[in-house]
């Protein structure tokens, strides 16, 4: 039996696609989804261009590139395909969010390798990086907070934790330092810049996140015996 309850606020969901598209709010969501992609593009371009290290995932991205004739935004989006092929046997469904994730962030790093490019200067270098942490604190917590699936990544994070029962800091941890220790294997860049990542990003997204998250009509919340509530 189903029956509906008011999305408490600032309350991220576990909505299937459908009720992702019916949740309310759709055009600021879209809206928010899409910015918040195109800003984590870009964030990841100028990480790159900082050429000071780069978050696990994109070292892992970075070492493709060095063995095949791909660009970075080419692996990306391969990757993320890849990736959402594990999602069949956790039983895990992709929102319009997952799929988006999946083709924008990578054209979009492309698109800023090709127009904005690499400084001399270190300070300018340590401005690029820093800056690319911030935007992508920020492009997460609107991606994120719009509400529409997780990406390719996170997914597959979360759906190791429902299917496995582990805490999601192990989950976390463990798959980003084997894709850090393979990107680091195949020449992918590691720096100061992985350090600061992995140390602010955290930080940053918790503070922004329950600012960006969309209030919904209404989210699946439990009931005694089992059933559940949308």
């Amino acid at each position: 039996m189903t029956a509906t309850s008011p999305a408490p606020p600032r309350q991220l969901a576990p909505l299937n696609p459908i009720q992702q598209l019916r949740a309310g709010h759709l055009p600021r969501r879209l809206v928010q989804l899409y910015v918040g992609l195109t800003l984590y593009g870009a964030s990841m371009g100028l990480m790159i261009q900082g050429n000071l290290g780069l978050d696990p995932w994109d070292v892992f991205h970075s070492g493709i590139t060095k063995h095949l004739p791909l660009s970075f935004g080419t692996v990306v989006i391969a990757m993320s395909f890849v990736v959402l092929l594990a999602w069949i046997p956790l039983r895990q469904w992709p929102g319009l969010g997952t799929i988006s994730n999946a083709i924008v962030i990578g054209l979009v790093t492309d698109l800023t390798l090709a127009t904005v490019d690499r400084p001399d200067a270190l300070w300018l270098r340590i401005v690029f990086m820093l800056s690319g942490v911030v935007v992508n604190a920020l492009a997460g917590a609107l991606y994120i907070g719009a509400q529409f699936g997780p990406g390719p990544r996170d997914g597959l994070m979360t759906g190791l934790v429902r299917r496995t029962g582990l805490s999601v800091r192990l989950v976390r941890t463990s798959i980003e330092v084997t894709v850090l220790v393979i990107g680091f294997l195949l020449g992918g860049v590691i720096g100061v810049g992985t350090v600061v990542y992995a140390l602010s990003i955290g930080p940053l997204v918790h503070f922004l996140l329950p600012i960006f998250t969309v209030r919904l009509k209404e989210v699946p919340v439990s009931v005694p015996g089992g059933l559940s509530r949308r």
